[in-house]
């Protein structure tokens, strides 16, 4: 009887631990905040998509933080990922070409823009894709959130599927992502009455709005609301984001989560 009641006693602690050590592991989809042996515990439980948010540091008028993309790529991966229910998003990569520095050009002609060569850029892919390769992840997103790279991606997702043919793994880039973010949100706002030469390509009424849906804290909407009309020496091309709002934003941002999220369900399916 006593050995019985050890037993049972013994079975009650180990259940116990179990339980408890499940209990820590964080419900998240975001990668640095796993330790890898939960990590390896959920590609073994099914994740087989790690999504590599590529943002950047740039500038966006005087009225957005620099930070800008790598914030909103970050969010919208996240809930991309939660979507699929069988991914995770790697770190952000905030480095990224945004023109020349000598002399600089493009975005560089602004305080706190950052910038790397289209090499450096592509080689930092390949490795990133080829790590996860490595620790058993099938499907290799890339979602870049500007457009001013997103022919370097492209160029590594093409070498990337030739180096991995004859392998489970492969690389994708959806061009949902990006045209629900431009183009197709440029149609929505368009439909609401916005003209051209409101909505912008950056740092418009569409890139503000996007900001203040995900997050409001990097948008000076005091000064925006005042400020005179900006241009081209403010950093604000062919927009105007006086008008800019959450609720505009918002279009835009379930638009980009929807799409992105069939166009992979469908594209992983058909493996």
């Amino acid at each position: 009887m006593q050995r019985l009641l050890r037993q049972v006693f013994a079975s009650v602690i180990l259940i116990t631990a179990c339980h408890a050590v499940l209990a820590q592991a964080p419900k998240t989809v975001f990668l640095e905040e796993l330790t890898w042996t939960e990590l390896r515990d959920q590609i073994q439980a099914g994740k087989s998509t790690i999504i590599i948010p590529i943002g950047g540091t740039e500038q966006s008028g005087p009225d957005v933080a620099l930070g800008k993309h790598n914030v909103r790529v970050k969010i919208l991966s996240q809930r991309i990922a939660e979507g699929l229910g069988d991914a995770l998003v790697a770190p952000v990569i905030a480095y990224v070409p945004e023109g020349g520095y000598a002399p600089p050009t493009s975005h560089m002609r602004f305080p706190g823009t950052i910038t790397v060569s289209d090499d450096v850029f592509q080689k930092t892919l390949v490795a990133a894709a080829n790590s996860f390769k490595v620790h058993g992840f099938k499907n290799v997103v890339f979602l870049g959130d500007h457009g001013g790279y997103l022919n370097d991606v492209r160029q590594v997702v093409a070498q990337l599927n030739k180096s991995w043919s004859g392998s489970p793994a492969r690389a994708m880039m959806p061009p949902e992502y990006y045209d629900a973010s431009s183009d197709g949100y440029a149609k929505l706002l368009r439909q609401r009455g916005f003209r051209d030469d409101e909505i912008g390509t950056h740092a418009g009424l569409a890139d503000t709005s996007l900001q203040l849906a995900v997050a409001p804290q990097m948008v000076r909407q005091d000064r925006l609301r005042n400020a005179p009309k900006l241009g081209l020496a403010d950093g604000v091309y062919g927009g105007d984001p006086r008008r800019s709002t959450a609720e505009l934003g918002q279009l835009g941002i379930d638009a980009i989560i929807s799409r992105t999220v069939a166009a992979l369900k469908k594209d992983t399916a058909a493996r």
